[in-house]
């Protein structure tokens, strides 16, 4: 009687630690999903922030009297890439994306430059790549949702406690590019 009760408290024991290690093994495996993830939208940022000198330079042949709009491009570019958190690079993406869709605007009054190849080519990649970083934001909104709910939720709360799991913060979208805009005829 005495060895069925020790066996079934060993047992006991080895399911609650087999318990503990999944938990904590499935919380480092999402705060490493999300590091990878934020990782992955540095990744296109990157490509972007690599195509815009080349955007600015053709646009400048024709356009050179929108100085501005250039320049207002170049710092937001060096917002980004000189940004260390999530709210940085979030903000400076934002202003990066303003930027962006004026010069294109800009672009429109000139139709030497929009039929230039070149402008063409690169404005074609900068919308692949737009698409590809909305795509990463989502995902790692994804990753973070699964994270932040493992981390509290009961009982791997506890663990996420104990061991300094903490939440991350979406990538947000600033309240301005969230309005529904005005459409008038």
């Amino acid at each position: 009687m005495n060895l069925i009760l020790i066996a079934i408290i060993i047992i006991l024991i080895i399911i609650v630690i087999a318990t503990i290690i999944h938990m904590y093994n499935n919380l480092v495996g999402l705060r490493n999903r999300v590091k990878n993830s934020y990782a992955q939208i540095d990744v296109q940022l990157k490509r972007r922030n690599d195509l815009i000198p080349n955007l600015v330079e053709t646009v400048k042949e024709y356009a050179s009297h929108e100085k501005g709009v250039l320049e207002e491009v170049t710092k937001a570019r060096t917002g980004v890439m000189n940004a260390s958190t999530i709210e940085e690079t979030s903000a400076a993406d934002n202003q990066l994306t303003g930027a962006l869709k004026t010069l294109f605007a800009v672009a429109e009054n000139y139709p030497d430059l929009k039929a230039n190849s070149n402008f063409q080519q690169l404005q074609s990649e900068l919308s692949e790549t737009e698409d590809k970083i909305a795509y990463a934001r989502q995902f790692y909104n994804d990753v973070v949702l699964k994270y932040n709910n493992a981390c509290q939720k009961f009982p791997s709360n506890i663990l996420a406690r104990m061991f300094g799991f903490s939440e991350e913060e979406f990538f947000q979208t600033p309240e301005s590019e969230t309005a529904v805009p005005e459409v008038k005829f």
